[in-house]
Formats: C-alpha cells, sequence, structure tokens
C-alpha cells in the first residue's frame, strides 16, 4: 500500500545539482574568510558594497580548494582585472593560508 503516491516502478533518479550549489567546507578551509567577511556585513549593516573585497577573497578561496567551480570574476559580478588585495581595508587582511608560498606572494 501506498500513502500519498500512486502504486508504481517509476523511480526517480539522481540529478546533478543546479549551477550555483556547491560542497559545503566541511574541513573550514575557508573558514577565515567567510568570518571575516560575515563580521564586515554585520558592521556595515549587511550592505554589501562595504565587504565586496572580502566576497571576492572567499570565493577566491573556495575556487582555489576546488569547493566551488572555477568562474571569471564578471561572472559573479567583480570587475575584471581588479587585484583581490589591491583595496584591502586596515583589519580586513587576508588570513594566512599555511600554505608559505601564497602567504610570501601577499608580502
Amino acid at each position: 500500500m501506498s500513502f500519498g503516491r500512486p502504486n508504481s516502478t517509476l523511480s526517480f533518479g539522481a540529478k546533478p545539482p543546479d549551477r550555483g550549489s556547491f560542497p559545503l567546507d566541511h574541513d573550514g578551509e575557508c573558514k577565515e574568510y567567510m568570518k571575516r567577511y560575515l563580521n564586515c556585513m554585520k558592521t556595515a549593516k549587511s550592505q554589501s558594497t562595504d565587504c565586496r573585497q572580502l566576497s571576492k577573497e572567499y570565493l577566491g578561496c573556495r575556487m582555489d580548494k576546488g569547493l566551488m567551480e572555477r568562474v571569471s570574476w564578471e561572472d559573479l559580478g567583480f570587475q575584471d582585472g581588479v587585484d583581490a588585495t589591491a583595496k584591502t581595508k586596515p583589519g580586513h587582511e587576508r588570513p594566512p593560508t599555511g600554505d608559505k608560498l601564497d602567504d610570501e606572494r601577499r608580502v
């Protein structure tokens, strides 16, 4: 007996997630970027303009760690050619990644 659905042999197959869906950061690889962005949003009263650079850094971390598909900055709503660290405000510096080469590039 089936409840709420006709009794049939139809099965529903799984389909890949829609664009924009991405895996959770279970290992916390980009957690510091996320925290800085969310703190900025809280301070800026949810006005994202002041936090765009931190948003870009967070998305960059996700792409670098394979947590989301690599997409052009223009497709994500950022101007192409704007350096991710060029307009960093005091207190918004990128957190160390633990990767010595990556950390040295930002100095």
